[in-house]
């Protein structure tokens, strides 16, 4: 079904610019925003919301403890 948008110029702009980064034509750009803001598509910091609470929250602290030495640099390592 065809369907005709007025969009003010400088935002068609915006759109045009957005499209061409990603490699979509206009209509396709516009066409998956529509899709995600109906919940037909995720977004990725949807996605990772939903895959992050198979952990528990001690589990959660847990594993962040158990990495925390990965956040630690010997200076003596790099010499």
């Amino acid at each position: 079904m065809p369907i005709s948008l007025r969009i003010h110029p400088e935002k068609a702009e915006m759109i045009k610019k957005a499209a061409m980064k990603t490699g979509m034509t206009k209509t396709a750009y516009i066409l998956e925003a529509v899709d995600e803001k109906l919940g037909l598509i995720k977004k990725r910091e949807q996605t990772i919301r939903e895959l992050a609470g198979w952990l528990s929250h001690n589990e959660a602290k847990e594993l962040r403890q158990s990495l925390e030495i990965f956040n630690k640099v010997n200076e003596g390592d790099w010499d």
